[in-house]
C-alpha cells in the first residue's frame, strides 16, 4: 500500500511477491511491474476483497510499479454506479493509490468486439444458435466430453454477417452467441467452445443502450489486462482452471500477454463473503443495508469502528497462499484491538446506570478531574472530567451480597473511582418492587487522583460519569451475524438464512456518557474504559448521540495463542 516503497528481501516473500522479484530480476516485461484491481460493480467490496486490495496495491508499491483500478463492468443487469462510488470509497478508505483514473471494461467495448471480429476472420470463433441449456447439455461432463454444435462449421461470412446483426439488435436475448472453437474433446471443460458473448437487451450503466451484445468475463478479463499492459494478473484461485482460456485468447489474438497467478481467497468464521448472498440479506431487510456493522463489506466494518491499518495488518497476518481455508474470525479481532489499543482516546461511559449520591460532596460544586486520554500515547495529552454529588456507575459493578470474589461495589465496602476518589458505600436505596435504584456512599477528600496518602488499597477501580454533566447516549452491541462458523452448515430444505444469530444487535437507550464526546464527528473511534472499543455512528449527532460497539478488551486470540504456545512448550519438555 501507500506506506511501502520497497520489499524487504530479507524477510521471507509470498509465493507471488517471489515470481514479481523473480521476474524483475530476470529482465521479463523490461522489469516493470504493473498489476490491477478488478471489482465487478454488482455489489459492495468485503473483507476478502481487501485481501485482494492489499495485494495488487501492495506489489505495485513495494516494487515500484503501478496498479491500475479497473471496474469489470460487463453485465449491466446487475451493475449500478452506487456500486461503483461504493468501490472507490472503499479502496481509497483501505489506502489503495491506483494509476491515473478509474478504468472500466466498458472503455474497451469496441476493441474486443473487433478482436472478436478478428477471430471470427480465423475461423477461431462461430455464432451459435444453441440455447443455454442445450449449450450446457452439449458442454459434456468431467466424465464425457462435449458434443461440436451443429452451427460449429458455419462460414466465416455467415458469421460476420451474423455477429454484426446480433449487435445491431436483431435477435432476441438468449437466442445466438459467439463461441470460440476449440475443442470440445477438451479435459478442461472451460476450453469446450466457451462462449465469448450474449445477447443482452439492457441498459448499461455507463455506454446507455449502445450495446445488444456485451462480452463473457472470461473473454474480457485478458484482453482488458493486455490493454491496459498489465505483467502480473493476481487472481483468487476458483481461476485457475480458467487460466489455458485466459492463455488462448492472449496467443490467439497474438497481443500483448501478461501472466495469471491464482491465490487462494478469504474465508473467515461466522461470515457469509458471498456478495450473492450479502445482496440476499440487504433486499431481503434481515440487515439494515449494505453498511450494516454486523456484515464483512468494508462499509459496514468501517461504520462499526474498524480501522484501516487493522484490516491491512489482518491481511499482512494471513499472508497469501495457494491452499483454501478457513480464519478465525478472533485473529482478524486481535489486529483491529492492537491498532485500536494504540490509537484510541479513553472516555468514560455507563451502559446500565446506577445512581451513586456522595452525601458529604458540597451541594452545587464540581471538582475537574485529569483523566489521561490514552497510557499508550503521551502526546495524547490529558482531558478535563467533571466531578459532582451525583454519580453514575455500572450497575453490574454493585452487589448487595455478593460472593467471595466479588471485589467490585458493596455495602460497607471501599473502591477506587477512575481519576478521582475512594468511596464507600454507606445506605442501600430501593424502589417498592426490592429493586436497587440509589446508592449513598460518601468520598475520601483526600485520595484526590486515586491514591491514599495514608497508603491503604482497594482492591476496584471502577469507571463512572458525573450525573449532571453525563450525556445521554444509545449504545448498539453487536454479536456474529451468524451462529455457526459456517453459515453454509444447514440442513435439507434451508438455506444460510437460517443460521442468523437473532442477538446479533442490541439497542440500549438510556446510557451515560462524558462531556468530552459530544463534538465527536461521525465514525470517530475511542475506548470506553473496562467496556470495549466503540465509534460514533454514521447517524449519531450531538442532539442524539449514537454509539456502536466495535469489539471486547478480551482478546480471545491472544488467549488462545498462548495455550496453544504453553502446550507446545510442554510437549517439547516431555520428550527431552
Amino acid at each position: 500500500m501507500t506506506e511501502t516503497n520497497e520489499p524487504n528481501n530479507e524477510q521471507h516473500l509470498d509465493f507471488i511477491r517471489q515470481i514479481v522479484a523473480d521476474d524483475i530480476e530476470s529482465g521479463v516485461n523490461d522489469g516493470r511491474v504493473h498489476t490491477r484491481f478488478p471489482p465487478e460493480p454488482n455489489g459492495y467490496l468485503h473483507i476478502g476483497h481487501a485481501k485482494s486490495i492489499c495485494l495488487n496495491f501492495g506489489i505495485a508499491a513495494e516494487f515500484g510499479g503501478q496498479c491500475n483500478l479497473r471496474f469489470d463492468d460487463t453485465n449491466p443487469c446487475k451493475e449500478e454506479q452506487e456500486y461503483v462510488d461504493s468501490i472507490i470509497e472503499d479502496i481509497q478508505w483501505l489506502g489503495g493509490q491506483w494509476n491515473g483514473e478509474p478504468l472500466f471494461a466498458s472503455d474497451y467495448f469496441q476493441q474486443m468486439y473487433d478482436w472478436a471480429v478478428e477471430l471470427i476472420k480465423k475461423n477461431r470463433a462461430f455464432v451459435c444458435d444453441l440455447t443455454a441449456d442445450q449449450t450446457r447439455a452439449y458442454r459434456g461432463t468431467l466424465k464425457e466430453q462435449g458434443k461440436k454444435s451443429p452451427y460449429r462449421n458455419r462460414g466465416v461470412d455467415e458469421n460476420l454477417d451474423l455477429f454484426e446483426r446480433m449487435k445491431k439488435g436483431e435477435f432476441p436475448d438468449g437466442t445466438k452467441t459467439l463461441k470460440a472453437k476449440i475443442d470440445m474433446a477438451s479435459p478442461n471443460i472451460n476450453l469446450r467452445d466457451p462462449v465469448m458473448y450474449r445477447i443482452l437487451h439492457a441498459t448499461h450503466h455507463r455506454t446507455d443502450d449502445d450495446w445488444c451484445v456485451y462480452p463473457m468475463y472470461d473473454w474480457a478479463h485478458g484482453l482488458e489486462d493486455s490493454i491496459e499492459g498489465i505483467t502480473h494478473s493476481i487472481c483468487t484461485l476458483e481461476f485457475e482452471n480458467h487460466r489455458p482460456l485466459y492463455d488462448w485468447f492472449l496467443d490467439a489474438l497474438e497481443i500483448h500477454h501478461p501472466r495469471q497467478y491464482e491465490f487462494a481467497r478469504l474465508n473467515l468464521t461466522y461470515t457469509m463473503m458471498s456478495k450473492r448472498k450479502l445482496l440476499q440479506l440487504v433486499n431481503n431487510r434481515l440487515v439494515s443495508g449494505w453498511d450494516d456493522p454486523r456484515l464483512p463489506t468494508l462499509s459496514g466494518l468501517r461504520r462499526r469502528g474498524f480501522s484501516p491499518k487493522s484490516i491491512r495488518d489482518f491481511c499482512a497476518t494471513i499472508g497469501v497462499n495457494k491452499f483454501n481455508s478457513t480464519v478465525d474470525y478472533a485473529l482478524l479481532e486481535h489486529c483491529l484491538r492492537k491498532d485500536l489499543n494504540a490509537t484510541s482516546p479513553r472516555v468514560m461511559a455507563v451502559l446500565n446506570p446506577l445512581k451513586i449520591i456522595i452525601t458529604n460532596f458540597p451541594d452545587g460544586q464540581a471538582d475537574e478531574l485529569d483523566a489521561v486520554n490514552n497510557p499508550e500515547d503521551e502526546s495524547a495529552g490529558t482531558r478535563i472530567v467533571p466531578f459532582s454529588k451525583m454519580l453514575y456507575i455500572e450497575r453490574d459493578d454493585f452487589m448487595e451480597d455478593p460472593p467471595r470474589k466479588f471485589f467490585r461495589l458493596a455495602p460497607g465496602r471501599e473502591v477506587r473511582l477512575r481519576y478521582a476518589y475512594f468511596i464507600t458505600c454507606n445506605e442501600v436505596v430501593k424502589d417498592d418492587n426490592g429493586e436497587v435504584v440509589e446508592l449513598r456512599c460518601t468520598y475520601d477528600p483526600a485520595t484526590r487522583g486515586g491514591d491514599a496518602p495514608d497508603g491503604r488499597r482497594v482492591k476496584a477501580t471502577l469507571h463512572w460519569v458525573s450525573a449532571e454533566h453525563a450525556l445521554d447516549a444509545e449504545i448498539r452491541l453487536y454479536d456474529h451475524l451468524f451462529t455457526k462458523e459456517n453459515p453454509d452448515d444447514v440442513e435439507d430444505g434451508q438455506d444460510f438464512t437460517a443460521n442468523i444469530n437473532q442477538d446479533s444487535l442490541k439497542v440500549l437507550g438510556g446510557c451515560k456518557i462524558e462531556p468530552s464526546v459530544k463534538n465527536a464527528e461521525s465514525l470517530r473511534r475511542f475506548q470506553f474504559e473496562r467496556l470495549g472499543y466503540f465509534c460514533t455512528d454514521a447517524d449519531s449527532t450531538p442532539e442524539k448521540l449514537i454509539f456502536n460497539k466495535t469489539v471486547g478488551l478480551r482478546d480471545t486470540w491472544a488467549k488462545i495463542q498462548k495455550q496453544q504456545q504453553n502446550q507446545q512448550k510442554q510437549k517439547q519438555q516431555k520428550k527431552k
